[in-house]
């Protein structure tokens, strides 16, 4: 009988082995690979991995090896290179274990379908690993240190596997853009490439694609950024996590199509703009919003698991609506696409709490004030519904479109400036009551007769208070004879406020020029500025600074007007010897001696001088020792910079002296000394601590000084030093800045020098300028963040007595602020804090929070931080009235009376015909010493 083939083969094959030799040797290999190759439980002397009986872990079609399932045995070793040899795999699964090296190239396994090598630690992936893979449908190489330096990228060749349906790179160093062919692949339904280094923008090939689960989690270095939009027609997803990256913009509307979408992440991103309503009806279980910018209010989800902290709601409680004012500003702020700056500043249900940007009159918005912010969109109508607005600036910006009709309706606007956007016609027909400001917008220009009132400019497009001139001025002819009487009583008006100015002048002049005539000489810098206000305008003033060494420029008696319309503005009239000697100084001091010494700092020691009525100064000496040539400079910086500002919460600067080594420079005095004793040496030298209400006045009078020096000044400047130890205080605990040596000039609007060395003091050193050396007006801003958290917890910037966590103020200050139990034990124990005072706390240690933000882009300018202050503080009345305010204290005339009175007779001035004794001054000069510190 004769056998069937079948059968004669079979029998063959059991004789000389039924595995493919070169499977065999693949398999003989990996075993010699691997270190402990006995977990994998293959006989010693086997050469039949396809048995029978076949070997543990190997599955075979015929004679050929189809699957190798060792995972989770806890192997180590490699693969070896010869592996793309198991031509008949269809399915590999050696996830955690302990394999590790160069991974093998996959080439040519055609048949493959399958590929779990996750959680191993392969090191190396080749170029040619996926070429060929025509069948693959799962492949998974999660948290792999692959090509951990350089990173790697996902070859185009993997665009050929069309049947593939999961890809998880996880944890696997992939660098670059998200690859733009993932998103056509027609049966790719779940990408996973979280915690890789992925950057840029979703690309737009994903836009409609089949995924369901879309993981893009926590990537590392510059993350994965631009807006989310694309995801809403991504109308399969089930799983969304986004979280821990830099995406940008708003949360998209159409997301709410996504019918099937169980899991959310989006926290840990910049995302802004509110958080739609229609979310609620999806089928949500997880829902993570943490962690940005978003605004308006919370929607109340039913989700299992929702959480939303750290964003910028109005109300703390999901289902709450926001009041109507933060209801037309945020959509105000949807119009120009949410800036992240406003995004975040803009938090809670009432704008007059801070806002940057917004000020408000008995409780209701009176000011949008946003020029040069960058906005970009269209002027909503919405603001329309404001019915207290007074002046809304927003010049500067992009905004394009037409002006909202529904504005002419504000009856309490008087002031809209718009200039420098891309504003359309046409322009709506506001009343003559309104100051419009539109020059800048090419697109009305071409369209409106603009005409410019003479001898007035058109306004600057960062003007935060514009100049009374309206750019559409109306036609004078068709102004009524009652229009004629209110202009020629407000010339009359004019014409009564300017003949004392011009008089004062032409005193002062006259003043100079009989001292010149005589041979007097003086060092003494002119505090003649007639203003009502808080800031004092240079372009207003004669300016008068003295000097006769070559150190100060080689600068003699130097008057100079602004308002002269001359070429040459500065004239040098030479006035002989100085009248007020080194000498008389040592008597004010008692020759310097300890017990009139005030204070000491790196320039040298500050004494107290008294005169023969009872008259006070401060006189900071230079020391010989430290006469260097940044010791100069500092010097020289103080009377420059001094001589250019005046301010009420600025120190005031009364006259310098050079004579051989000494320089000497001689302040008003104020009687309190420095905050920094009130705050942390008030036991030992027997004061009363601060009260809130005295912290709050601190903080504003502060704040006012700042916001003049790098804004209200005639040039910018930054202080680089302020600190508590250089705020000083009057007897009604009013403060005033100190200490302007270290002050640079941001010339030309620049937004950043370079400092040619480090200056300042740590703790209040805002870190991009530690770090940079270059510094802008925000550096002041850290430095003032960081004396609200003292003036708040009575603790110092630095101290190493402090336990190691809360050895740096603002350090700890940010750890703990949002730790409302802590926070309050952080506040100053000699407090005596009622809910009204800690609410005020709290408002002020958000703001300390602001300012003290690591990006400096992201921390307000000193005008936001005064509007955030003054509703805090009680208004203050003074006792005079505020026309006169700087008229009564005339420093001006008190000096030039001191140097009248002390002017030479026969050659001899009568510091010298007295033999050193301190002269006799004229009456008024100790009334104006008093009255400064009073103000």
């Amino acid at each position: 009988m004769k056998l069937p083939f079948a059968l004669i083969f079979f029998s063959f094959s059991l004789v000389l082995g039924a595995t493919d030799p070169q499977d065999l040797q693949v398999l003989k290999d990996f075993r010699e690979c691997l270190e402990n190759p006995e977990l994998l439980k293959w006989p010693s002397d086997g050469n039949d991995p396809c048995g029978p009986p076949s070997w543990p872990h190997i599955f075979c079609s015929g004679t050929r090896v189809s699957q190798i399932q060792v995972h989770n045995l806890g192997l180590n070793g490699c693969l070896p290179q010869n592996f793309n040899q198991l031509s008949s795999l269809t399915n590999i699964g050696f996830q955690r274990n302990n394999l590790s090296g160069h991974l093998p190239s996959f080439s040519g396994l055609s048949a493959l379908e399958y590929v779990y090598l996750d959680f191993n630690q392969f090191d190396t992936i080749p170029l040619d690993f996926f070429d060929g893979l025509a069948s693959l449908r799962v492949v998974s190489l999660d948290y792999n240190p692959l090509n951990k330096t350089t990173g790697w990228s996902l070859p185009i060749a993997l665009q050929n596997s069309v049947q593939l349906m999961t890809l998880s790179l996880i944890g696997c160093n992939l660098i670059g853009p998200m690859p733009d062919f993932l998103g056509a692949m027609p049966s790719l339904t779940a990408l996973k490439l979280s915690y890789n280094r992925l950057s840029g923008e979703i690309p737009s090939s994903y836009g409609g694609s089949e995924l369901q689960i879309l993981w893009l989690n926590n990537q590392n270095g510059s993350k994965l950024s631009g807006p989310i939009n694309i995801i809403a027609s991504m109308s399969m997803l089930r799983q969304l996590w986004l979280h821990g990256n830099q995406f940008t913009g708003t949360i998209p509307v159409g997301l709410a199509g996504c019918i099937s979408l169980t899991d959310l992440w989006l926290s840990n991103n910049e995302l802004v703009g509110t958080v739609p309503d229609a979310l609620v009806e999806l089928p949500l279980q997880m829902l993570r919003l943490d962690n940005n910018k978003l605004t308006g209010s919370i929607p109340k989800f039913e989700a299992d698991k929702f959480s939303y902290s750290g964003n910028s709601f109005c109300q703390s409680v999901p289902g709450i609506p926001c009041s109507s004012e933060v209801t037309t500003l945020l959509d105000f702020l949807a119009e120009v696409n949410y800036p992240v700056d406003l995004a975040s500043s803009w938090s809670g249900n009432d704008p007059c709490a801070g806002w940057f940007g917004i000020s408000c009159n008995n409780g209701k918005v009176s000011v949008i004030n946003l020029p040069n912010m960058k906005l970009n969109g269209t002027l909503s109508s919405s603001i329309g519904k404001l019915d207290s607005l007074v002046s809304i600036i927003l010049g500067g910006n992009n905004l394009f479109g037409s002006i909202p009709e529904n504005l002419v309706g504000l009856k309490t606007l008087r002031v809209l400036n718009l200039s420098g956007n891309e504003l359309a016609p046409p322009v709506p027909n506001f009343g003559s009551s309104v100051r419009v400001y539109i020059n800048g917008n090419p697109l009305l220009e071409a369209h409106l007769p603009m005409r410019t009132p003479r001898g007035n400019s058109p306004p600057p497009w960062n003007t935060i208070h514009p100049p009374p001139v309206n750019s559409l001025e109306p036609d004078l002819s068709t102004l009524n004879k009652s229009s004629e009487k209110k202009v020629f009583k407000r010339s009359k008006v004019i014409l009564i406020a300017v003949l004392p100015v011009a008089f004062s002048v032409s005193l002062v002049l006259l003043m100079v020029f009989i001292c010149a005539k005589k041979g007097v000489s003086f060092q003494a810098l002119s505090l003649f500025d007639v203003r009502h206000n808080d800031q004092l305008n240079p372009e207003d003033t004669v300016k008068i600074s003295i000097g006769n060494d070559t150190n100060l420029n080689s600068s003699k008696l130097v008057a100079s007007s602004s308002q002269s319309s001359s070429l040459d503005k500065r004239q040098i009239m030479d006035f002989g010897n100085r009248i007020i000697s080194v000498h008389v100084l040592r008597k004010l001091t008692h020759n310097f001696s300890s017990e009139n010494e005030i204070g000491r700092g790196g320039f040298g020691t500050v004494y107290k001088g008294i005169f023969d009525d009872g008259t006070v100064v401060a006189i900071k000496r230079m020391e010989a020792s430290v006469i260097n040539n940044q010791a100069l400079n500092e010097f020289q910086a103080e009377i420059e910079v001094l001589s250019k500002v005046r301010h009420r919460h600025l120190v005031s600067l009364l006259a310098y002296f050079i004579e051989g080594s000494e320089r000497l420079l001689v302040y008003e005095y104020l009687p309190q000394g420095a905050l920094s004793r009130h705050l942390f040496q008030w036991k030992s030298q027997e004061l009363e601590p601060l009260s809130w209400m005295q912290r709050l006045n601190i903080a504003l009078d502060v704040a006012r000084g700042l916001e003049y020096l790098h804004g209200f000044a005639h040039q910018s400047f930054i202080h680089r030093d302020l600190k508590s130890s250089n705020i000083l205080l009057c007897n009604d605990y009013r403060a005033k800045i100190s200490d302007f040596g270290l002050v640079k000039n941001a010339l030309d609007g620049k937004t950043s020098i370079a400092a040619t060395r480090l200056a300042g003091t740590f703790g209040y050193l805002a870190p991009e300028y530690a770090v940079t050396g270059k510094v802008t007006t925000k550096a002041d801003v850290f430095s003032f963040g960081v004396v609200l958290m003292e003036l708040i917890t009575g603790l110092r910037a630095i101290d190493d007595s402090r336990p190691e966590e809360s050895r740096y103020l603002a350090e700890w200050f940010w750890r703990i602020r949002l730790n409302e139990d802590k926070l309050k034990a952080a506040v100053d124990s000699t407090l005596y804090v009622m809910e009204e005072t800690y609410n005020s706390i709290l408002i002020v240690a958000e703001l300390a929070v602001q300012c003290t933000m690591r990006d400096p882009n992201q921390r307000p300018d000193m005008g936001h931080v005064v509007n955030v202050l003054v509703p805090l503080v009680e208004k203050w009345k003074p006792t005079f009235d505020d026309q006169n305010e700087y008229s009564s204290i005339d420093y001006r005339q008190s000096l030039l009376q001191m140097v009248y009175g002390w002017q030479t007779v026969n050659g001899t001035s009568d510091a010298d015909a007295s033999n050193g004794s301190i002269p006799t001054r004229p009456m008024g000069f100790a009334e104006s010493f008093t009255s400064a510190c009073a103000r």
